[in-house]
Parts: structure tokens; sequence; C-alpha cells
């Protein structure tokens, strides 16, 4: 399985940081938060990872270069103006191939998020291993968490494994999820496309499963938050030079 990781976005909310800064270069406990996630996949044997960027993109590919030092091989997908995250995945769908591929957030810092339970999420087959027609088959497969506080209303329902546009409670969406390619059929490469309204559209048709993650997880959206998560490193560092 191929990855990609969503890092185009502009991080207005973190001003003045991102005036100099890609926001998934911000460190959170001494390692930029799109380091956690490469580190993580490589631990989850997923190798092949695909990047997108716009806002200083650059600052992201010297950093992380062709991702060999962490085990990894990155190739990288640039936006002159960000189209998005459903625009974005078709815009480099050349680089993900034709297989199912996981897609995670670039600014989200969830450290022990397991990548390989995401290896079989989509499956061709039922539990005694008959084979699912291919319109019935999952196309999406999305991972929730407990809704946060900037976000109480939740984003989906879940029916067992299968998300719904309604009912209660909501649970709200992680940033992580695994698609079919099939998915992004009829959107152009450069195209502009916000990923809401086209999962709503596969949910409505019963075509998309997930469940829930508990663990820590964290979508970096403020100063404050960066600060927050970094208090108990800076102490400890601190402390270290003292001694």
């Amino acid at each position: 399985m191929k990855a990609m990781i969503f890092a185009a976005g502009r991080g207005e909310r973190m001003r003045p940081l991102t005036d100099s800064c890609p926001k998934p270069l911000l460190k959170v406990r001494g390692r930029p938060l799109i380091t956690w996630h490469v580190i993580n996949l490589v631990r989850a044997g997923i190798r092949d990872i695909v990047i997108n960027h716009s806002h200083l993109g650059h600052m992201i590919e010297e950093e992380l270069g062709d991702g060999s030092r962490y085990g990894a091989r990155i190739a990288y997908s640039h936006e002159p103006v960000p189209l998005e995250t459903a625009g974005g995945i078709a815009n480099a769908l050349h680089l993900l191939g034709d297989a199912p591929f996981l897609a995670v957030s670039g600014d989200i810092y969830a450290p022990y998020f397991d990548f390989g339970q995401t290896l079989d999420a989509l499956k061709d087959t039922d539990a005694v291993g008959r084979p699912i027609p291919l319109e019935k088959r999952d196309i999406a497969w999305l991972y929730l968490t407990p809704n946060p506080w900037h976000n109480p209303g939740g984003d989906f329902g879940m029916t067992m494994y299968t998300l719904t546009n309604d009912g209660d409670p909501k649970w709200n969406f992680a940033g992580i999820g695994v698609y079919r390619p099939e998915m992004f059929d009829g959107i152009r490469a450069g195209e502009f496309l916000k990923f809401g309204p086209l999962m709503r559209k596969f949910i409505e048709q019963g075509r998309v499963g997930g469940e829930i993650y508990d663990g820590q997880w964290v979508n970096v959206g403020t100063v404050q938050q960066l600060e927050e998560l970094n208090a108990p490193f800076a102490s400890a560092t601190a402390a270290a030079k003292k001694a």
C-alpha cells in the first residue's frame, strides 16, 4: 500500500508561525508533525509515500528529501494553488497507482496510531471468502475520533461499521482514511474540489466504512495547542540543561 500525506494547506490559524514555515514542519516534542507520520508509516511497512505541498513546499522537500534516511521512498505532488483534499488526491493519482491507498492529514498529531491496521481495511471478499461485487465494495474506510472542542457536533454517524450522514451520535473525522482510486474518477488533475461533498455522496450509497480511534489525537490548529503539546518536552529539556 502507498500513502499520501496532505501538506498543501496554508495554516492561516497558525500565523505568524506559518509565514516562514509550512504547518507540517512545525515541531511537536522535538520532531516536525509530518516526520511523525513518515516514521510511523515506515514502522507499519508503508514505505511509498506521496506528499502534496504548496505554501513553502520546497522546505518540506529539503527537510525530508527522498525519504531514504527514514527508510521511505517519498514522491512530491506540487500544487501552485492548494486544490483542497479531493482535488489534491486527484492531482496525485498518477503517483498513487491503481490499488487502495492510505491518506493522512499532515497537521494532526497521533503518535500512537498504528498504520498497520489500515493495510486490510478495504475488503474484496466477504467473511467466508466470496468476492464482493465491485459496486458493493466499500470505496473508502475512515477513522473517527470522539469529538474535539473545535468540532463538537462531529462529522459522521455510524451504524455498525458503515458511516451515515445523519444519526446520533456523530463522530469526528480523524483525517485518516483508506480510499480506492476509482472514488476520484472524473476529477481532472489540477481541479479544485473539497472532500466533504464527495465523501457524503458515497456515504449516501452505503459504500463508506469506518471505525473509532480513541488514542491520542490532536488536530494542531492553533498556536496555543502547539504550545500545550510542547510544554512537557520544553520542561524536560530545561531540566536536562540544568542537570
